[in-house]
């Protein structure tokens, strides 16, 4: 005859044996990963993942600029084991500019694409590319582009274009500018009307810098006079320097 234990312990013993069919069923087929967006494009553009099926379930939208990458977004579900026929919706807009006056357009785009087979069979992130055509795909990867086992087409992290490159130089370039102009005006004012410029220039201190004006008796003191000169000319000389520097590097 068994023991009474003996028996409790075979009971609960076949009934874990029954349950694990029913545990492996319940197992998570499915995985949740981050998000990443690389634009090998010359035109700004954000992207929302969805299911295909759940299209209400979308997770993305970072703002990608031209030839850049953006940071780590969550999530988009995925199989833990890759198949054929993985399917995500890729929701787009983009921007583009046109004419002098830089009209900008807004265009939007959605796609169905597939998801691509594993690198060394795990779900890794998944990465939404945009070539330089325009096309987007996604690539699942813990391996950034970078890397040697990186499974896009393109390899490496996007490249800016001359034509871009010359296009952000020429942005920096009248921002320096820009700072000559200004040295430049305000010593002209300063000598056509020192009086006028050193009492704009007196007011606009009380307000943001108050200390600079302690050894001064007034705005038509003639060392206050002296002293705005000597400032203006050491920005001009600063602004100046920065500007030749920059002209070296133009793409």
């Amino acid at each position: 005859m068994h023991h009474p234990f003996l028996k409790r312990l075979l009971r609960l013993l076949l009934t874990c044996l029954a349950m694990l069919p029913l545990l492996s069923a319940c197992e998570k087929s499915t995985v949740d990963v981050n998000l990443h967006g690389v634009n090998y494009s010359g035109e700004t553009f954000t992207y929302v993942v969805s299911d295909p099926a759940k299209p209400e379930s979308g997770s993305g939208g970072e703002l990608i600029d031209p030839f850049g990458a953006g940071g780590m977004t969550c999530c988009v579900t995925v199989p833990k084991k890759w198949r054929p026929g993985i399917k995500l919706r890729v929701q787009t807009t983009h921007w583009w500019e046109e004419g002098p006056e830089r009209k900008i357009h807004e265009v939007k785009g959605e796609q169905v694409v597939d998801v691509p087979s594993y690198v060394d069979g795990k779900p890794g992130e998944l990465w939404v590319l945009r070539d330089a055509d325009g096309k987007v795909s996604v690539i699942s990867s813990d391996f950034q582009p970078n890397h040697p086992k990186w499974p896009g087409k393109v390899k490496g992290w996007p490249v800016p274009s001359v034509a871009y490159q010359r296009e952000r130089w020429e942005l920096f370039r009248k921002h320096e500018q820009m700072f000559v102009d200004n040295y430049l005006e305000l010593l002209d004012e300063l000598e056509k009307a020192p009086n006028v410029r050193a009492k704009e220039a007196w007011v606009h201190a009380m307000e943001y810098e108050r200390k600079s004006l302690r050894e001064f008796s007034g705005p038509e003191d003639p060392r206050y006079i002296a002293f705005l000169r000597a400032e203006y000319l050491a920005g001009l000389m600063r602004s100046r320097e920065r500007l030749t520097k920059l002209m070296e590097t133009k793409p």
